[in-house]
């Protein structure tokens, strides 16, 4: 490595973990901020924050590198031009392109670590911090009683006490038991206690002084009823324990997230699209197989075959069902052969007498070869009797289709009496149709037609959305697997933007380059946000709405690039006036020619 490569390098490194740690900690407040109501005020010690802001950090830490980078290459080449060492640099006759190559080779090992660290870290980490927080949310507030409130956050108790000397001794106390759901039927007084927790603070101890428990049975509201009973009991102290168990944080099993997107690298989302694409495609298979069955008009030469794609696609996952099954199948043979060759060797009995041993298992055989014997003469017989049956049912339908084809004299239907030959008269017809009319004949089957269309419509709505929704998360998955992939050439895209607009800038520090970097970085993310809404919506592909940021912005990247090699003033007042006046000498020149 070159002196101009450390050098330049070297001004870049500092900024970069700055603007890296300071961008970081600004998403870290923002993040914190919409949980804040839910995860503070729990009581927790200092090491569950601490894990959780550590969580936190790095599963922002791909939405922080690209403001870095471009903050920080901007701050670098913007450095380097105020001072005019990026003037000695090209006077020397190194060129803008090669000034940018060490920053650019940090940029590439950043990318390759970004993804790196988007597919196998960050999943993991987001594994960890959902179950994290999950299991702060569930946990109840820490136990503060204030006074004059009615404290109810203990399970089945409400408390109030009127003063409270330091944290643990209590005046003037009253507790309202809900143990048993009946109501306020149990309260309790006492002048003073105390609360003390034990046993690792699974339990709390309150001991309470010179009080008195009042306690009132349930009314069973009946006609002819008794007084109910009403215990008074006074106490000099008594002690009540309370079960902390609602006030621990308890860590629920990761198993439960198993099934998020944001838990998995690209290989098991890859797994998950193809789960989901199977559920697609069975469901489609099933309208198919069902819509002609739905319609009365359809015949048994008349079907609705589905796709060429989704039937060997259906086919396809058959077979990978049907060969799943056979190796379950086959390894549940070998564990109940394993297990009935070990419970036989557990129970086998020794006999002393190896001819008696032979002679009962010879008796055994002669046993089941009679018990077979018999089953295969009931079935031969069975066999036998349905065989007849079948053939003579066989010949009794022949015999009928050769009657009806060939009928005989003796055979043909005799006429009765008053049999007519004529066709019907148009005033019988009229007459038929005035009973089909007039009986509603007509009516009932056209609100018969309309509730069996209205019912298919329904039906095919639900598949439809059903259908929909599992696309909807196909998508989903598609998304959040180009995202691995975007987040980390996101910081190459803002490089070939920030760097290039430091050289034409030319100002160092925390002003200019700030808000510049603030601005692009708002547009970056505004642009992400709409790709990603596309995408989910179905609008564009998700393959074009996650890339279209990153496609967006690096034709500006290159501008700027181009703009940087010329020594371009794009943000300095002269270089517009100048563009003016070329602008309206060209205007004149046309209206005067």
């Amino acid at each position: 490595m070159k002196k101009l490569d450390k050098l330049i390098l070297g001004s870049f490194i500092g900024p970069f973990l700055l603007t890296f740690i300071v961008v970081d900690f600004i998403l870290l407040i923002v993040n914190m901020l919409k949980y804040f109501d839910e995860i503070f005020g729990k009581g927790l010690s200092f090491w569950v924050y601490a894990e959780l802001i550590g969580y936190f950090v790095v599963s922002i830490s791909p939405m922080a590198l690209p403001l870095a980078v471009l903050l920080s290459s901007l701050m670098t080449f913007g450095n380097l031009g105020e001072h005019f060492e990026l003037t000695a640099i090209k006077s020397s006759g190194i060129s803008l392109v090669r000034a940018l190559r060490p920053i650019a080779v940090f940029t590439v090992f950043l990318v390759i670590a970004a993804f790196l660290s988007n597919n196998f870290i960050v999943p993991k980490v987001n594994l960890k911090t959902f179950g994290l927080l999950y299991d702060i949310r569930m946990k109840s507030p820490a136990l503060d009683i204030k006074e004059g409130v009615f404290y109810s956050g203990i399970p089945g108790y409400s408390i109030k006490v009127k003063e409270k000397i330091r944290d643990n001794d209590l005046r003037d106390i009253l507790i309202y038991s809900h143990q048993e759901g009946l109501g306020n039927l149990e309260v309790t007084v006492a002048d003073s206690g105390r609360m003390e927790k034990f046993f690792n603070e699974n339990y709390m101890r309150m001991t309470l002084y010179h009080g008195t428990n009042y306690k009132e049975e349930r009314a069973m509201r009946g006609i002819s009823e008794k007084p109910v009973e009403f215990n008074r009991t006074t106490f000099d102290e008594n002690v009540i324990i309370f079960d902390m168990d609602e006030f621990q944080l308890s860590r629920t099993p990761e198993d439960l997230w198993s099934t998020n997107r944001a838990i998995k690298n690209i290989h098991q989302i890859k797994d998950g699209l193809d789960s989901i694409y199977t559920l697609i495609n069975d469901h489609k298979f099933q309208t198919y197989q069902t819509t002609a069955s739905i319609y009365p008009f359809f015949t048994k030469e008349r079907k609705i075959d589905p796709l060429a794609s989704i039937a060997e696609r259906k086919s396809l996952d058959d077979t990978l069902r049907a060969e799943k099954a056979k190796r379950d199948r086959v390894r549940q043979d070998s564990i109940n052969k394993a297990k009935n060759t070990a419970k036989e060797d557990t129970t086998k009995v020794v006999v002393s007498n190896p001819e008696n041993n032979m002679r009962v298992e010879q008796g055994e055989e002669e046993v089941l070869s009679v018990e077979a014997s018999k089953t295969a003469a009931s079935s031969d017989s069975l066999f036998r009797k349905r065989k007849l049956q079948r053939k003579s049912l066989d010949s009794l339908r022949a015999a009928e289709e050769e009657l009806v084809q060939n009928p005989t004299e003796d055979e043909m239907p005799v006429l009765e009496e008053g049999y007519r030959k004529e066709p019907l008269t148009q005033e019988e017809k009229d007459l038929i149709d005035s009973v089909v009319f007039k009986r509603g004949y007509k009516s009932n089957a056209i609100t018969m037609a309309l509730n069996n269309a209205r019912s298919l419509k329904n039906n095919f709505g639900v598949k439809k959305t059903q259908i929909d929704n599992y696309e909807r998360e196909y998508r989903r998955f598609e998304i959040a697997m180009y995202q691995k992939y975007t987040q980390a050439f996101a910081c190459f895209v803002m490089f070939l933007i920030g760097a290039p607009l430091g050289a034409i800038i030319k100002k160092g520090g925390l002003g200019m380059p700030v808000l510049v970097s603030i601005i692009f970085f708002i547009v970056y993310y505004m642009l992400t946000i709409t790709g990603e809404k596309w995408a989910k919506e179905g609008i564009a592909d998700p393959l074009i709405g996650t890339w279209f940021s990153c496609v967006m912005l690096l034709p500006f990247g290159l501008f700027f690039l181009k703009q940087a090699r010329k020594d371009a003033r794009l943000f300095e007042p002269d270089f517009y006036l100048e563009w003016w006046k070329g602008v309206k000498k060209r205007l004149f020149k046309k209206q005067y020619s």
